[in-house]
């Protein structure tokens, strides 16, 4: 039998693979919310949150090397926190964030956040125990930290991933800003921790 294979734009095979694994994740876990075990269903929630993890790290770092810092270093456009007014592009953080809002729209079958122990905007500051507890693991190992919590009566599996510095873009913005509690992140240090959270049915 003769397969022929379909040309498909490299952003296009990703839409694909991601909309697989949303589709496998909720398979799964409608799965287990039926009374099968994570093991017959094949998918846990920390395979759930590592899966979801490697999609956002890949988007972001993406976007900080290949789009914010060439374009910056090129004298094309830069990036700024008040980006509509400045009629620059949002900073990476800031479109890690708008991603996370545009989903919790979406969707309750998981939330993410990027939070710091030194962040600028103090709304990306820790808020739980768990929260708290991840990103000093994360600062201090530069491995993924995970728990469960409880919030509001609910019982969720967290998870904490290393944020890394991966751009000269990353580490001048919070040395140079302001209202930054630190001014002197380098490269390749460990800035903060992406937040997954997913309700465990």
């Amino acid at each position: 039998m003769k397969v022929t294979l379909m040309k498909t734009p490299a952003h296009g095979i990703r839409a694909i693979a991601f909309a697989a694994l949303v589709c496998a994740i909720a398979t799964g876990l409608a799965a287990c919310g039926k009374g099968e075990s994570a093991a017959s269903s094949g998918i846990t929630p920390k395979m759930m949150a590592d899966s979801l993890h490697a999609v956002m790290e890949s988007d972001r770092v993406i976007y900080t090397k290949q789009v914010v810092n060439r374009l910056q270093q090129e004298n094309v456009i830069r990036a700024n926190e008040h980006w509509k007014d400045a009629k620059a592009l949002p900073l990476p953080a800031q479109m890690f964030r708008m991603g996370s809002e545009m989903v919790s729209e979406k969707t309750k079958d998981f939330n993410y956040a990027l939070l710091s122990l030194w962040a600028v905007n103090k709304q990306n500051m820790p808020k739980t125990d768990v929260e708290k507890a991840g990103l000093e693991a994360v600062v201090a190992k530069q491995e993924p930290y995970y728990s469960e919590e409880t919030l509001g009566g609910k019982k969720y599996f967290t998870a904490v991933y290393p944020d890394v510095a991966v751009a000269e873009a990353c580490i001048n913005c919070h040395n140079d800003h302001e209202d930054s509690p630190r001014h002197d992140f380098k490269m390749g240090e460990t800035m903060g921790g992406v937040v997954v959270r997913i309700p465990m049915i």
